[in-house]
C-alpha cells in the first residue's frame, strides 16, 4: 500500500462531531483527551447517576473543551436524541468486569447487547458516517493458536465475553442489513492511568504501594496481550479515519505475551519492593472459563491503517506505576478489598 492511497482514503476529524459512549471509564476517557485536538466537536457521555459525577472525566484535562452528558444507554429514547448531530459515534459503554458477570449476567445482556442494539438503531436513524463498536480479546477465549488472527474461533468462557460476542454479532448484522457503516474495533488487553481497580496491574501495583509484604492473586499461569492505554486510543482514531475498515473486524494488540507472574515479577522489580506472591482462590475463574492464553495477531490493522504500538511494557508500567502511586489517585483505591 503506498503512503499516497493510504492517507487519501482518510476522514478528516476536525470536521466532525463525535460522540463517545462509556466516557467516563478507563479508556473512553483518554480516548476523549486523544480526540479533543483532532476533532471539530467531543460529545462525552457518563452513567446518569444522582450525585452528577463523571467518573473519570472529573480527571481529564479537557473538560472545558467537551460536551458532558449524562443518561444510559440501554434507553432507546434517550440514545435516539443523543446521537442526534453526531457524525462518528465511538462505542465504549459497557459492563466489562469478567468477575462480577458470573454473579449479576443478566445486567450484562442489558448493558452491552440492549445498549449496543440502541447505539447501532440510532446511528441509523441519524445517519451516522462511522460506528466504532468496542469488542474484547475475551471474545476468542483461551488461544487454540497464536497468534490469534481475527478469524480465530470464538469461545464464549464467561458471561461477558458471550454478551461482547453478541454486541459484536449485532452491531455487524446492522452493517449487512442497514448498510450502517461499522467497524468492530478488537482491543487486547489494555492498562494505564485510571484502570479499573478490579484488573490485574491495578491490584499488584495498589497493594504494594500499600505496604503489603504477600501479594495477593489468583492464578498466574494465564498469559496477556499488554497494551498501553494510549496506544489502543490511537489504534480507534485510526480505524475510525480510514474508509478501508467499514465492515471489517480488527484486532489492535501488540503481537507480545506475558504470564501474570512474569508481569508481577516485573512490576516488583520496577517499584523496587522485595515481596511475596500469594495464590487467592477467591480471585479464580471458574475452570472452564480462565482464558489462559491471548497474543494478538496485528497484522490486519498494520496492512489497513499503518498501526504499530509505540509504547513498550516496561515503558507503560514505569508510567502506570507512577500514576497510581501519586497520593491524589492512590487514594480512590481500596488495594485491600478484592473488587469484582
Amino acid at each position: 500500500m503506498s503512503e499516497k492511497k493510504f492517507y487519501a482514503s482518510r476522514m478528516n476529524l476536525k470536521e466532525k462531531t463525535i460522540l463517545v459512549t462509556g466516557a467516563d471509564g478507563f479508556i473512553g476517557s483518554h480516548l476523549v483527551e486523544e480526540l479533543v485536538p483532532r476533532c471539530g466537536k467531543v460529545k462525552a457521555l457518563s452513567l446518569y447517576n444522582s450525585f452528577n459525577h463523571w467518573g473519570w472525566l472529573e480527571d481529564v484535562n479537557c473538560k472545558k473543551d467537551i460536551e458532558i452528558i449524562c443518561g444510559d444507554i440501554r434507553d432507546s429514547n434517550f440514545t435516539n436524541n443523543l446521537l442526534k448531530g453526531t457524525d462518528v459515534v465511538f462505542h465504549l459503554a459497557a459492563l466489562i468486569a469478567i468477575p462480577f458477570s458470573y454473579i449479576a449476567p443478566a445486567s450484562y445482556i442489558d448493558t452491552n447487547v440492549l445498549g449496543t442494539l440502541n447505539v447501532c438503531q440510532s446511528a441509523q436513524v441519524n445517519g451516522c458516517e462511522r460506528v466504532i463498536i468496542t469488542s474484547t480479546s475475551e471474545v476468542y477465549g483461551t488461544a487454540k493458536y497464536v497468534p490469534i488472527d481475527e478469524a480465530h474461533p470464538l469461545q464464549p468462557q464467561s458471561p461477558y465475553s458471550a454478551s461482547k460476542i453478541a454486541a459484536d454479532a449485532l452491531a455487524m448484522s446492522f452493517y449487512a442489513s442497514f448498510d450502517l457503516p461499522v467497524t468492530i474495533a478488537r482491543p487486547f488487553n489494555t492498562y494505564g492511568p485510571r484502570q479499573s481497580a478490579r484488573a490485574i496491574i491495578p491490584s499488584i501495583i495498589t497493594q504494594i504501594a500499600a505496604g503489603s509484604n504477600t501479594i495477593r492473586l489468583g492464578d498466574t499461569t494465564p498469559t496477556r496481550d499488554l497494551n498501553y492505554v494510549r496506544d489502543i486510543c490511537r489504534g480507534f482514531i485510526l480505524l475510525a479515519e480510514s474508509d478501508r475498515t467499514v465492515g471489517e473486524t480488527v484486532n489492535i494488540g501488540s503481537n507480545t505475551e506475558i504470564s501474570i507472574k512474569d508481569l508481577f515479577l516485573t512490576i516488583a522489580r520496577l517499584m523496587n519492593r522485595p515481596v511475596e506472591l500469594a495464590y487467592d482462590e477467591a480471585r479464580v475463574r471458574p475452570p472452564k472459563s480462565e482464558v489462559f492464553r491471548l497474543r494478538c495477531d496485528n497484522r490486519k490493522i498494520r496492512d489497513l491503517v499503518d498501526y504499530r504500538p509505540d509504547v513498550t511494557l516496561e515503558e507503560g508500567l514505569k508510567k502506570t506505576i507512577t500514576w497510581f502511586t501519586t497520593e491524589e489517585y492512590i487514594v480512590k483505591y481500596k488495594s485491600e478489598i478484592y473488587n469484582v
